[in-house]
């Protein structure tokens, strides 16, 4: 796919003509990563921001005893690191490959020429800004107020929106980490995130075989994703 064809799919680029694509395009390279490869470390100068063009990168921080807290997923079409780029001039956390891919790379120098010279590229760049500062915030209400089993909920019903399939009335996909950075994702530990699962099972929603899932219940998935209680049974809390 070229570079233009890829800067479509961002959310950050849509909207733009072809000749503001060509110009952006111009001014990007393209960076390959490996599995467990560190783009950039906390701290390293921010000489510029990210489009994950294909792969799989999570956004972490590191402990002073090596502890491990992921703070974001990165997906296919999405920017990252931009924060940095207009803010202190330092990346704030790490960047690592979860699966070997491909990066386009936007210079701070080349990136900022693009905007002074073009007022509505510039108003572009804001209103995309202002997008994802929602989605954002959106997680950040979801870590606060949700419960872990609405919460992976609604990362699954995320998940299967973007790569599943179905088969007499199963739903399949795969998760795209480990539990224990899923875990991280949801802002719990394991062992919170393994009773969701079991509670899940026992209900005939879903079930996890290593990383692929199996939901039997779609409509119930929803429903959790959406914080609903399953209706109680009449009766049932009387003695």
């Amino acid at each position: 796919m070229d570079t233009v064809q890829i800067l479509k799919k961002s959310m950050l680029f849509s909207g733009l003509s072809e000749e503001h694509l060509s110009d952006v395009a111009a001014i990007s390279s393209r960076r390959s990563f490996g599995r467990g490869e560190t783009l950039f470390s906390e701290g390293d100068t921010a000489n510029g921001f990210y489009l994950l063009a294909s792969g799989g990168m999570k956004l972490c921080k590191i402990s002073p005893d090596g502890r491990e807290k992921v703070l974001h997923f990165v997906h296919p079409g999405e920017t990252f690191a931009e924060a940095a780029f207009f803010g202190d001039g330092r990346y704030p956390a790490e960047a690592r490959g979860i699966e070997k891919g491909e990066t386009l790379f936007f210079p701070r120098e080349g990136f900022m020429g693009l905007l002074e010279r073009d007022p509505q590229f510039a108003l572009n760049l804001i209103v995309s800004l202002s997008l994802l500062l929602r989605r954002f915030a959106r997680q950040i209400e979801e870590l606060s107020f949700a419960e872990v089993p609405n919460r992976l909920a609604a990362y699954l019903c995320e998940l299967i929106e973007r790569k599943s399939t179905s088969f007499q009335g199963k739903t399949y996909l795969e998760l795209e980490m480990k539990k224990g950075e899923l875990a991280s994702r949801l802002g719990t530990v394991s062992e919170t995130l393994s009773r969701s699962l079991r509670k899940f099972r026992e209900e005939g929603v879903m079930e996890v075989e290593g990383n692929k899932v199996i939901v039997y219940d779609l409509n119930r998935l929803k429903e959790l994703a959406k914080g609903q209680k399953r209706p109680e049974t009449p009766g049932a809390h009387q003695q």
